[in-house]
């Protein structure tokens, strides 16, 4: 057996305080979740991103350049290197074990990666999701938010359907299958993540209960022919604003909509584009420079 391609790491030393930023700068630019541990001996944060191909020298440059208007906004990132090291999948298995725990969702579902030995309390729902090169592990904020608003909104004994716009891992459509709602559907126009999420679906043993497939936001009908109880939708403010009218026909008049994926400075233009359509918002969280909500029809007069 050939043993397996090594990963090149990219990565930049930077301040706690310009964290939230050079993560979602390095995310951006390589198109792949960031990570970043907080030392709190040295007061260091490394923000990391994990490829298979080398990055070229240009982008490398182009990162630098985004760090440097990063610092031009008065934000303090240190010595604002990028550093480029080549690693050992089993050195980034390693890594990711030390740093992923399993974590409870409003006290009710379990996240967990395979590896951790953690049992669920009786009847306690679990999801198993390993971390992947492309997709996280559901503790970004965004992602919280909306497992979060799966719990809180899941009436036990009542039927709830669940649609995932821009499904990733897979994670949310998992996990409303293990809360009990049916049918659930997910899509994403990316067909890496259609892969991950079915190999994920398979390892949690759902793989008959969701229906996931490759699919457009742009392409959603206006009158469908089936709509949902739930729908989450974890996408660019731009595109939320853009394709509101085909998300929320996706929904029941009595359903509820959840928006995420939103940074703090572009959720009024978010907001108000679907207050414009009457659907208010009921519930928000803010996570350092993220911002989430769900959204339910106002009903007339």
């Amino acid at each position: 057996m050939k043993p397996a391609k090594p990963l090149w790491r990219i990565s930049i030393a930077t301040s706690l305080e310009a964290e939230d930023a050079v993560t979602e700068l390095l995310g951006s630019m390589l198109g792949s979740p960031a990570t970043a541990y907080f030392k709190l001996e040295t007061r260091v944060s490394r923000v990391s991103v994990y490829t298979e191909k080398r990055v070229p020298a240009s982008l490398i440059a182009e990162i630098s350049a985004g760090l440097s208007q990063i610092r031009n906004c008065g934000l303090p990132i240190g010595a604002g290197k990028v550093v480029v090291t080549k690693v050992k999948r089993e050195d980034w298995a390693e890594s990711w074990k030390k740093h992923f725990q399993p974590f409870v969702v409003r006290g009710s579902l379990l996240v967990k990666p395979s590896w951790s030995k953690k049992r669920p309390r009786k009847n306690q729902p679990v999801v198993i999701i390993d971390p992947g090169l492309s997709f996280g592990t559901g503790q970004h904020p965004t992602t919280a938010f909306c497992l979060s608003e799966l719990v809180r909104r899941r009436k036990i004994g009542t039927p709830q359907s669940f649609l995932d716009i821009g499904t990733g891992s897979g994670i949310l459509a998992i996990a409303a299958v293990r809360l009990g709602y049916q049918p659930v559907h997910a899509f994403d126009f990316d067909p890496e993540s259609v892969r991950v999420s079915c190999d994920n679906a398979r390892v949690n043993d759902v793989s008959g209960e969701i229906k996931i497939k490759r699919g457009d936001v742009t392409k959603l009908a206006l009158k469908p022919g089936r709509t949902f109880d739930l729908v989450c939708a974890n996408l660019i403010s731009t595109l939320l604003v853009a394709e509101r009218k085909k998300i929320v026909a996706q929904l029941h008049r009595d359903g509820t909509l959840v928006l995420a994926g939103i940074l703090r400075s572009e959720f009024s233009d978010v907001q108000k584009a679907f207050e414009d359509l009457r659907w208010g918002l009921v519930r928000c969280h803010v996570d350092k420079e993220w911002r989430s909500g769900s959204f339910r029809l106002r009903q007339s007069g």
